[in-house]
């Protein structure tokens, strides 16, 4: 063992900073490579989050679309995982700086440490409209769909009640489509007949979104057949709107010259993404380029300008040399890039060449409720049940870990034929609690900022 840890010591150490899919994939593809890996994550596990909004519509559980990433990568020799959070770099020490441990220094470091949500500049409306990027925010979520229609069942007062009925969905891209196709399917189908006092088939949900059409990156036919599906599904699709304000369980909107509000007990937001703060960190260090939402410019080879030791993948990397746009941020673009820069940095180690880093596009999907999906491949577009058991079956194989996958096969087995949602728990989120109750007596409230409008894509 002791030969074995020096031997370790030796080797070139490559520091990837964020366990999702661009950090775990290029983890995973460094096992048999000469260097010495560590992951670093503030999280102990790895999040599937495209299916996190079936997390926040009760079909599935935390766990279900979560694995540890000790587990993932228990057999991987060469491989450490920290459960830390990187507070700082130096690119020329080669240095990276933990939140609660010295530093750790590097010969390649890989920054894969995503998004977060953006309020374009309304950062008050955050606890009025969560936003879906987190396992407590997949928990805020359900927590306060379920509540409304609790809540709901007590109230005497009409209009109250239909506040408490209403859903609204702030942003048409696939997260918002999935979001509101699912509460819809939950009001119409699931919940129907749970409840004495209220008829669950009256809810409404409005989806909102800036653009013309919802799924704006989508081709054209595919965002016509989604809104058609949601429209069946009982969802008022409202495109071409400007949220102006979200207070007092009510949400501001403007279409044109005419400006509206409605009253909603729950409000989710789906609207836009901004970088997490380590492209701003990256930026003050390297003197990297970021675009307007804080994402770093890299090289071809995802590399930073000027720095072929550091990389930056997965949705915190704005790769603008392929085709008109810069690549997505979905899942298969940062595994691809993971395992782009595995592959890079072994070489490398042994003195070959890799070209530049290219993605063939598959395609892209998104489902609006059961049977119902758009999937383009590129080569071909598909809609209805077609779609949607290849939205499925692409679900289910890019799962990390076996039982999650059998696990999420079992359940969405069991929901299509009994159109039930087993896991419609009521957690609560203590200390957002403590967040959005109003200021006690004597405390000043901070003012608010003045609102600006937002166009809701995604």
């Amino acid at each position: 063992m002791k030969n074995t840890q020096t031997k370790q010591t030796d080797l070139p150490h490559v520091v990837i900073v964020g366990g999702g899919f661009g950090g775990l994939y290029a983890a995973k593809s460094l096992k048999d490579a000469p260097v010495k890996v560590t992951l670093i994550d503030k999280r102990n596990f790895h999040l599937f989050q495209p299916l996190l909004y079936q997390v926040a519509t009760g079909t599935l559980s935390p766990a279900d679309i979560a694995s540890p990433l000790r587990v993932i990568l228990s057999k991987h020799k060469n491989t450490q995982v920290l459960l830390d959070k990187v507070v700082d770099i130096d690119p020329d020490a080669k240095k990276v700086y933990l939140e609660e441990r010295e530093a750790l220094n590097y010969d390649a470091l890989v920054v894969a440490t995503g998004v977060s949500h953006h309020y374009f500049g309304n950062d008050q409306w955050q606890n009025d409209a969560p936003g879906l990027k987190t396992v407590e925010d997949a928990l805020e979520m359900r927590r306060r769909i379920f509540t409304a229609f609790e809540a709901a069942e007590k109230e005497t007062n009409p209009e109250k009640r239909q506040a408490l009925l209403t859903f609204i969905v702030v942003g048409g891209g696939p997260t918002g489509v999935e979001l509101a196709g699912a509460i819809a399917e939950i009001a119409h189908q699931s919940v129907k007949d749970d409840f004495r006092d209220i008829d669950t088939t009256q809810a409404k949900i409005v989806l909102f979104e800036g653009m013309e059409r919802i799924l704006p990156p989508y081709p054209e036919e595919c965002s016509v057949q989604a809104q058609k599906s949601l429209e069946k599904l009982g969802v008022e699709v409202q495109t071409k709107t400007l949220v102006t304000n979200i207070a007092d369980h009510s949400v501001t909107y403007r279409q044109g010259e005419t400006t509206e509000t409605i009253k909603a007990h729950t409000i989710l937001w789906a609207a836009g993404v901004r970088a997490s703060f380590m492209g701003k960190v990256l930026a003050e260090r390297t003197k990297a380029e970021l675009d307007r939402v804080g994402r770093v410019v890299v090289e071809s080879d995802l590399s930073i300008k000027d720095y072929p030791d550091v990389f930056v993948i997965g949705d915190l990397a704005n790769f603008p040399h392929q085709g008109e746009r810069p690549l997505p941020g979905v899942a298969p673009v940062a595994m691809k890039e993971g395992e782009y820069v595995a592959n890079l940095i072994a070489k490398r180690v042994i003195g070959v060449k890799v070209k530049p880093f290219s993605y063939q596009d598959l395609g892209s999907m998104a489902v609006i409720g059961q049977n119902k999906a758009v999937v383009d491949l590129n080569f071909a577009r598909f809609s209805g049940f077609i779609a949607w058991i290849i939205w499925v079956f692409a679900h289910i194989y890019y799962l990390i870990e076996f039982d999650n996958k059998l696990i999420v096969m079992i359940q969405w087995a069991w929901n299509y034929f009994t159109q039930g949602r087993g896991a419609r728990l009521i957690t609560i989120n203590t200390s957002l609690q403590l967040e959005i109750n109003p200021p006690q007596p004597g405390k000043e409230s901070t003012p608010q900022s003045k609102q600006e409008p937002v166009s809701v894509s995604a």
